[in-house]
């Protein structure tokens, strides 16, 4: 039985270029958006998580403006808001990758 011998890679690794993966064609961005412009973009494509998260503030912000004046009633309650908005913006994210991954489907 032969003894195989060193393995040689066909193309040496480069550490200032990226690995070539077979069946992956790596894209280069040629104009990087700004935090602004991926926020826009992201915002118009499931305009749902923004309106999520500003209820799920709003109801955080007035529980505990009702916790500091002692009414605990309505802390309470603003609490359990604050969870069922926190679960809409959740859905509504789950929802919005769903779609994108079924658009981004040939």
């Amino acid at each position: 039985m032969a003894t195989p011998g060193p393995v040689i890679p066909e193309v040496p690794f480069e550490p200032s270029k990226p690995p070539v993966i077979e069946g992956l064609s790596p894209t280069v961005y040629g104009n990087p958006e700004s935090f602004k412009e991926k926020f826009l973009r992201k915002t118009r494509e499931n305009p749902v998580v923004p309106i999520g998260c500003l209820a799920t503030v709003a109801a955080l912000t007035y529980g505990l403006y009702s916790f500091y004046r002692g009414d605990s009633q309505r802390s309470q309650l603003m609490m359990r808001t604050r969870i069922a908005a926190q679960g809409f913006t959740v859905t509504a994210l789950l929802l919005g990758l769903a779609v994108t991954a079924m658009k981004s489907r040939p």
